[in-house]
């Protein structure tokens, strides 16, 4: 037993409090706050000539307590951080992610590729279609719209600008006027009629114009156009503006007024819409009605 211990049991005062192994630090300060109160719980029934030994024996005591604490502390410390295991990465780490080398860019799907596809297959196809430079300049694909299973095909060259924003062929008022003509000739839009493009994407020039498509773009475009009159079948084909007219059978040299034939498809050339909005003569419309009727009366029915 220390010096202080049998000084403070002569005393009467009792046994010294120990701090427990483990007692987390915090508790140092309780320790300490006890002790101060048993040193002024000793001094009152005191002489006072013995008051400065007590208060010398108690600070001791404290001084002792709070040692072994810290000491204590101190061994058990690095076993705690030695029982946190260090993290360890995971499966989902994507720490790699940026050394890690780019997708594969899409299939492209050849012209045999392109003739066995369903609809829901071409239009896949055309969304990620890279056959020639326009899909580096693009804002859009526009595909066909309407009756897949339609007697009667509308047919334009290549979207325009707000075509290719809307992602829909003959738009607003262009196909309200279109309508409105197939409908004075007894033709149902909503039922009976599918409209797409020769092109699926709008060209533009270097000042981001629109411009006429080159050949090669006309070539690499034409496999899906293909499809489409394939999975359509229909009986009448309506050309709008003097380039469908021209690029429905490359080489031939369309006429208004006269029904052509592409395989089993009657060909009849008119106006395209947004012309006709633009015409205050009504030359052009007057035109296109007679167009129309032709193309009635070559369908039947």
């Amino acid at each position: 037993m220390s010096r202080s211990a049998v000084f403070l049991d002569e005393m009467g005062v009792g046994p010294l409090w120990r701090l427990r192994q483990g007692l987390a630090p915090e508790a140092v300060d309780v320790v300490a706050e006890a002790a101060v109160e048993m040193e002024i719980a000793v001094a009152a029934p005191v002489l006072e000539a013995e008051s400065e030994v007590v208060t010398e024996v108690v600070a001791e005591v404290v001084a002792e307590v709070v040692v072994e604490a810290a000491v204590e502390v101190q061994a058990e410390a690095p076993a705690a951080v030695a029982a946190t295991p260090a993290p360890v990465a995971t499966p989902d780490d994507t720490a790699w992610f940026d050394d890690a080398p780019p997708p594969p860019p899409a299939k492209q799907f050849s012209d045999a590729d392109i003739a066995a596809l369903d609809w829901e297959g071409l239009t896949a196809a055309v969304a990620k279609c890279a056959r020639c430079d326009l899909c580096k300049t693009r804002k859009g694909v526009v595909m066909g719209r309407g009756d897949r299973q339609g007697a009667w095909l509308m047919l334009a060259s290549s979207p325009s600008r707000l075509e290719e924003r809307e992602g829909r062929a003959l738009p607003g008022e262009q196909g309200k006027l279109l309508d409105n003509m197939l409908k004075a000739i007894e033709v149902d839009a909503g039922s009976d009629v599918y409209i797409t493009h020769l092109l699926k994407c709008r060209p533009l020039d270097e000042a981001g114009q629109e411009r006429l498509p080159t050949e090669a773009e006309s070539a690499a475009c034409r496999p899906y156009f293909e499809r489409e009159l394939a999975l359509l079948q229909p009986r009448t084909i309506v050309t709008l503006g003097s380039m469908a007219a021209a690029g429905i059978n490359p080489g031939e040299k369309p006429v208004r007024g006269k029904v052509r034939q592409l395989g089993n498809a009657s060909v009849v050339a008119t106006f395209h819409p947004e012309q006709l909005l633009q015409d205050g003569t009504g030359k052009a419309k007057a035109r296109a009605w007679a167009d129309l009727c032709l193309a009635k009366s070559t369908h039947g029915g």
